[in-house]
C-alpha cells in the first residue's frame, strides 16, 4: 500500500516551475489535490469547471511497427502525416477541435454536444474513404459520446481513456467503431449498416462496427494544420519530402539536418487502482508530478535530457549508454524508496527530437517504440530492459537474455 501523496514528497520548488518546463502537466490542479483530503467529493469539486459533454474520436495507425523496420524515420513521419491532416481538416469542417499534441501516429478530436450523430458518423466514413484512396498507412477510428474533463488541452476521464484504448488496441485499418451512446443518438430510420463487435466488452457498453452508410459528399476540408509538434522549418521540409519520397539525396540531406543518435530511456511507474476513476485520475497526475520531480533532480543541469513526462510515463534521451543506464537504475531506486514499482526500457538509435508549442519537447523514432515494447508490452514492474543494441556496449553479465515477438517483430532483450 503506497502512502498518500502529499506536498512533502516533492521538492519545495516544484510547484513554482515555469510553464515551459512543466508543459501540459496541470501542476496547480495537482497542488490543489495534494492540499485537499483527496476524497471523491474533492475530486468532483476540482473537476467541475473542466467538465464537457460531446464526442471523443480517437485514431491509431495500423501496421506501423512492421513499417518502421522497412523504412527510415523521416519517411515514416511523412507517411503518418498524411492521415493526420485528413482527420483534422475534415473534423474541423464539422466543428471538431483537436485534442493534445499529435506527436505520434495517434489522433484525438473532440466534437461538441450539438453535433448530430448522423453528421459525425458520415464524416468518419468520408475520412476513411479519403485515407484509403490517398494514404500509404491506414487507421482505425473509435468514437464515443459522453462526459469528459478538458484540462490543459487534453481530454481526461474514464470514457475518454476507454475509447482511446479501443481505437489503439481493437481496430483494424479502415475500421470505424462507435459506442452504444452514439447509436442511441442516431434516428430510428438511419441509413448506416452496423455490426456489433461481440468480442469487445467495455465500460462503454456495446461497440458497433460501421460497415457502410451515407457519406458527406460535399464536405470540404478547411484546415490541415493539426497540432503540429515540429518546428516550422522541419514541417515545411516534411511536407516537401511527402512529394519526394523517392528522392534519396533529399532524404540524406534531411537526415543529416535533423536526425540525432540517442540512447532512449522509457520509464513507466505503476499506479495503485482506486475505487473511483476521478480519484485515480488525480493520483495519476500526482504520480506524473512525482516522476517529473525525480527526473529533474537526477538530470541536474542536463535539462535537455528530459523529453517528456505524461501520465505514468517518462521519456529521456542521453548521448552515452553508461550514463543512461545509471540514470535509469537510480530512478528505479528512487521510486522504489517511495514504494512505487516501475518498468524501464532502453534502446539506442536514430531519433527526431522536436520542440512543442508549450515549450516542452517530444520524440519520435524506433528506439522509443522498442523501449516501449520491451517495458510496457512485455516487461515486469521492478525490471529494467536493455535492447540487443547494448550487447557489446555495456556489461550485461547481470542481465538475463530473453526473446519474444511483439506485433510480429522478433525482439531480443536483456532483463535486469
Amino acid at each position: 500500500m503506497i502512502a498518500k501523496l502529499t506536498k512533502k514528497r516533492y521538492s519545495t520548488n516544484l510547484f513554482d516551475v515555469t510553464q515551459d518546463i512543466i508543459g501540459a502537466l496541470p501542476l496547480k490542479l495537482v497542488e490543489q489535490w495534494l492540499s485537499s483530503d483527496q476524497t471523491y467529493d474533492d475530486a468532483l469539486k476540482l473537476l467541475a469547471s473542466h467538465q464537457v459533454q460531446g464526442y471523443s474520436v480517437s485514431s491509431d495507425s495500423v501496421g506501423l511497427t512492421k513499417l518502421c523496420q522497412q523504412k527510415g524515420l523521416l519517411e515514416i513521419l511523412a507517411i503518418i502525416n498524411q492521415p493526420k491532416k485528413i482527420v483534422h481538416s475534415y473534423g474541423k469542417a464539422i466543428a471538431g477541435e483537436s485534442v493534445g499534441i499529435w506527436a505520434a501516429d495517434n489522433t484525438q478530436m473532440f466534437y461538441p454536444d450539438h453535433l448530430e450523430a448522423v453528421t459525425l458518423v458520415s464524416a468518419l466514413l468520408t475520412i476513411q474513404d479519403v485515407i484509403k484512396q490517398t494514404c500509404q498507412v491506414q487507421i482505425g477510428l473509435g468514437a464515443h459520446y459522453g462526459s469528459f474533463y478538458q484540462i490543459s488541452g487534453g481530454l481526461y476521464g474514464i470514457e475518454a481513456d476507454a475509447i482511446e484504448e479501443i481505437a489503439e488496441n481493437h481496430t483494424d485499418g479502415g475500421e470505424i467503431l462507435i459506442t452504444q451512446a452514439i447509436c442511441d443518438r442516431l434516428p430510428m430510420q438511419h441509413s448506416f449498416r452496423l455490426e456489433e463487435r461481440d468480442d469487445l466488452h467495455t465500460e462503454l457498453g456495446k461497440i458497433y462496427r460501421v460497415l457502410d452508410g451515407k457519406r458527406l459528399e460535399d464536405l470540404q476540408p478547411i484546415d490541415q494544420r493539426y497540432p503540429i509538434p515540429y518546428s516550422e522549418d522541419f514541417y515545411v521540409d516534411l511536407l516537401e519530402y511527402e512529394s519526394r519520397l523517392a528522392d534519396h539525396d533529399f532524404a540524406h540531406y534531411l537526415t543529416h539536418k535533423y536526425i540525432q543518435h540517442k540512447v532512449v530511456v522509457l520509464i513507466e511507474s505503476k499506479n495503485e487502482a482506486v475505487e473511483t476513476h476521478e480519484v485515480s485520475m488525480f493520483n495519476q497526475l500526482s504520480f506524473s508530478a512525482l516522476m517529473k520531480d525525480i527526473g529533474l533532480r537526477l538530470i541536474g543541469s542536463q535539462l535537455d535530457a528530459e523529453i517528456k513526462v505524461v501520465s505514468s510515463l517518462g521519456i529521456y534521451a542521453f548521448d552515452e549508454a553508461n550514463i543512461a543506464l545509471r540514470f535509469a537504475q537510480t530512478f528505479r531506486q528512487e521510486l522504489a524508496n517511495q514504494g512505487i514499482p516501475c518498468r524501464i526500457g532502453i534502446d539506442r538509435g536514430e531519433v527526431l527530437i522536436f520542440n512543442l508549442s508549450v515549450g516542452t519537447r517530444d520524440i519520435a523514432g524506433m528506439p522509443v517504440n522498442l523501449a516501449s515494447k520491451m517495458a510496457q508490452d512485455k516487461g515486469e514492474f521492478g525490471k529494467l530492459y536493455l535492447s540487443y543494441a547494448f550487447k557489446d556496449l555495456l556489461d550485461i553479465s547481470g542481465f538475463r537474455e530473453i526473446k519474444y515477438q511483439v506485433s510480429g517483430v522478433e525482439i531480443t532483450a536483456y532483463e535486469g
